[in-house]
């Protein structure tokens, strides 16, 4: 049978670090709705800056050639709660969270484990420090192991494929379009898998998707309408 301490040597070990203060990596994994316990919102906020940070770096030392806008659109692709979730269940961290959960459990959508990500940047960072390493040094070769690949692959736009929302409002200002307009059509399914519909206009066209959020129905919709402006010249 597996064990709550099974769950967190699996994700030390996906990590690649092992934890000498335990009492840090409890932390990264307590959500706030667990209640009673110390959450990780204290640490996701250093996270925040940590990741950030590590990414930029790694930006700016791998693409002498980009301007800062597309180093910035690019840094925010990565970041993203979508990208950050999909890394969590890589390193299998939905499993370990419910291994420190309370009375309650807490949410397990994208946001939660992509918080819980960035929870644990903190943790490793403090617990590196506190071992006497460089916190920094340790926290920037994970987020090289993450992104590196992903950074040296790019392209100047591949951003647009990966967040077609801010696409499509650069491309409608850049045609002349009314911006961008969002409406919820439907929510379908149970509660702990819905399915949320969702219509975009701008101007004269309009375009709808489904997805597992509303966020990624939005970003569906949004990629459909790109398609149907195509390279309509400025009015």
């Amino acid at each position: 049978m597996t064990t709550a301490s099974d769950h967190l040597d699996e994700l030390q070990a996906r990590l690649g670090y092992r934890f000498s203060q335990s009492a840090l990596l409890q932390e990264a994994l307590t959500h706030a709705s667990v209640g009673g316990l110390r959450d990780n919102q204290r640490l996701e906020f250093l996270g925040d800056a940590l990741l950030n940070a590590c990414v930029a770096l790694l930006l700016f030392r791998e693409r002498p050639d980009w301007q800062e806008g597309h180093l910035s659109k690019l840094r925010g692709v990565l970041v993203r709660t979508e990208s950050l979730y999909l890394w969590a269940l890589d390193l299998a961290v939905d499993r370990a969270l419910k291994t420190v959960r309370a009375r309650r459990s807490p949410p397990m959508g994208h946001k939660p484990l992509a918080d819980a990500i960035e929870a644990l940047l903190a943790a490793i960072y403090l617990d590196a420090l506190g071992s006497g390493r460089d916190g920094s040094a340790v926290v920037l070769q994970l987020v090289e192991a993450r992104f590196l690949a992903a950074i040296r692959e790019a392209k100047a736009e591949s951003w647009t494929l990966l967040d077609p929302k801010t696409h499509l409002q650069e491309t409608a200002a850049r045609l002349g379009l009314p911006a961008p307009v969002y409406a919820p059509l439907a929510q379908t399914g149970p509660g702990h898998a819905p399915r949320f519909t969702v219509q975009v206009r701008v101007g004269e066209f309009t375009a709808k998707a489904e997805g597992a959020s509303r966020k990624g129905a939005e970003g569906s919709a949004a990629q459909q309408l790109l398609q149907q402006i195509g390279n309509r010249p400025p009015v």
